[in-house]
């Protein structure tokens, strides 16, 4: 990035991982557009920092919050060098156990909420060519367990939408990041957490229990935003980018131990996956 104070916009950046970028980013006398549903829960970082700190309303899920956020960033700083898609929560339900209303919500701001802040924010990065892009997957972006596989499927859906913009975009001088954090201590397993009413018995052992596990754990969690937000400046500072940042050590282990799963599983049905073509 060839600004020397670079200015950020990040999206749910009242508490967690976005709160302790927001503090990062500030500490290093960079600007930032620091966004929240409820953007009195900023003001301590405005009045700290300042000019430098500009708290906006923004709620993904309106497309009018979304264009008056981004607009009003644009206007008092000139421009948007780095765009943080943070904002999204957590939904635990088997999948027959799910709501209708609380599915749809969960994709609203976890996949066309980040789609919506992007493609407002690419103008201005292309027509600069210039800018980096962090989009907040999940270390459940790449695998799946049992009671969060509707917050899974909206996390592969930012997997596979970031790598398809990195391919379009690089080539304009804007970087793509998919961060892919595992267990932080956040909110995300707490107050954060939706659930589903509905409750079936036979999923006792499977969903149910990780619904207990995953609730027991909030607070406990290995994973400290602080370091968390201090690897996302390494990866935005660094010369080549990558494409894909898990962060903290539970992640890369599971991460790890899922290339080896995939590879078993695609040598174990190689013969069959290739009698599926024309004979040559």
């Amino acid at each position: 990035m060839s600004s020397t104070t670079p200015i950020w916009l990040i999206t749910g950046a009242s508490s967690g991982l976005g709160r302790a970028l927001a503090e990062a980013v500030l500490a290093r006398g960079w600007r930032a557009a620091i966004t929240a549903r409820r953007p009195e829960a900023l003001s301590d970082l405005t009045a700290e920092h300042g000019d430098r700190a500009l708290a906006l309303a923004l709620d993904v899920t309106d497309s009018r919050s979304v264009a008056s956020a981004v607009h009003d960033a644009e206007t008092h700083f000139g421009a948007i060098d780095v765009l943080v898609n943070n904002a999204g929560y957590g939904y635990l339900s088997s999948i027959e156990e799910g709501e209708d209303a609380d599915i749809r919500a969960q994709f609203e701001t976890n996949v066309f909420g980040l789609i919506d802040v992007t493609k407002r924010v690419l103008p201005g990065m292309r027509s600069r060519r210039r800018g980096h892009i962090f989009n907040l997957s999940s270390l459940g972006g790449l695998v799946a367990f049992a009671a969060t596989g509707y917050y899974h499927a909206t996390k592969f859906a930012v997997e596979a939408l970031s790598e398809s913009l990195s391919h379009e975009v690089k080539p304009l001088g804007i970087e793509v990041t998919i961060l892919e954090p595992g267990a932080f201590r956040t909110d995300w397993a707490g107050r954060s957490m939706v659930e589903s009413k509905t409750v079936i018995d036979d999923y006792a052992d499977t969903s149910g229990k990780r619904r207990q596990t995953t609730r027991s754990a909030s607070g406990k969690q290995p994973g400290d935003p602080a370091r968390a937000a201090t690897a996302i400046i390494s990866a935005f500072e660094a010369e080549e980018p990558p494409l894909r940042l898990l962060l903290g050590a539970p992640a890369l282990k599971i991460a790890r131990d899922r290339l080896d799963a995939l590879r078993a599983n695609f040598d174990a049905w190689a013969e069959t996956t290739l009698s599926a073509d024309f004979p040559s």
